[in-house]
């Protein structure tokens, strides 16, 4: 194991599988309470597709009849959800790395995410190299996350199984992401909050943070106007 990145990590095994818009309220509501850095993995009730801030609706109408549609509140691409290992890691403002570039933490991140995935078996996973002079509008890119590395990516054979996406605030930096397009072992999401702090105190999802996750949903991720912003 290399030197983890966080002295202290509360780790939450999310075993309930959630609808995507708990899914990401819940995320938000931990970016506003956590005092300590956190990673939390959970699933989904049902097969979902999530896209980014930024995206728009219309490029992704086309699912709705197949997978529940959820806007992020971090950005990237569309990313498919059902059989994937999902995260998120919230690192609180009073946290040490927070001070650190957002490109740098989600290099930290992945690092470790690789880190698990070579101790569990997955020798040839590396970090993905980007030509930053190339055109990120390639011809051809479909929006889709896992179409399209970027640098630190987590790479098998050629082919992107891990990518995130981030938001920053005053309270916090959120980064939710996924592995996926890969045999995952069982235990890789104990393995991951290893990698991440050797010190890691094991939390559970409480009445608290399903309240004000369900206020959430009901005034913003679960929302028709959330989902039409773009």
């Amino acid at each position: 194991m290399t030197k983890e990145i966080f002295p202290k990590l509360d780790v939450y095994h999310d075993v309930s599988s959630r609808s995507a818009a708990m899914n990401m309220a819940l995320d938000e509501a931990l970016l506003e309470t956590a005092t300590l850095p956190l990673v939390r993995c959970y699933r989904w009730n049902h097969p979902a597709l999530s896209f980014g801030y930024f995206g728009r609706l219309a490029d992704v109408t086309g699912y709705a009849n197949e997978r529940d549609l959820v806007r992020r509140w971090t950005g990237g691409g569309v990313v498919l959800h059902g059989d994937d290992l999902t995260y998120s890691v919230v690192i609180p403002a009073s946290a040490e790395l927070f001070a650190a570039s957002p490109r740098s933490i989600y290099a930290a991140i992945h690092a470790a995410l690789r880190n698990a995935m070579v101790a569990l078996g997955h020798h040839e996973v590396v970090a993905a190299v980007i030509d930053r002079r190339a055109d990120v509008r390639d011809a051809g890119y479909n929006g889709h996350c896992f179409a399209r590395p970027v640098p630190a990516d987590v790479m098998v054979n050629g082919r992107k199984v891990a990518g995130a996406a981030q938001r920053r605030t005053r309270r916090g930096l959120l980064q939710q992401g996924s592995v996926q397009q890969i045999n995952l072992p069982n235990d890789l999401a104990e393995r991951f909050a290893q990698e991440l702090s050797a010190n890691g105190n094991k939390r559970k999802i409480d009445t608290e943070l399903l309240h004000r996750a369900r206020e959430l949903v009901e005034r913003k991720y679960g929302t028709r106007e959330w989902l039409q912003r773009r």
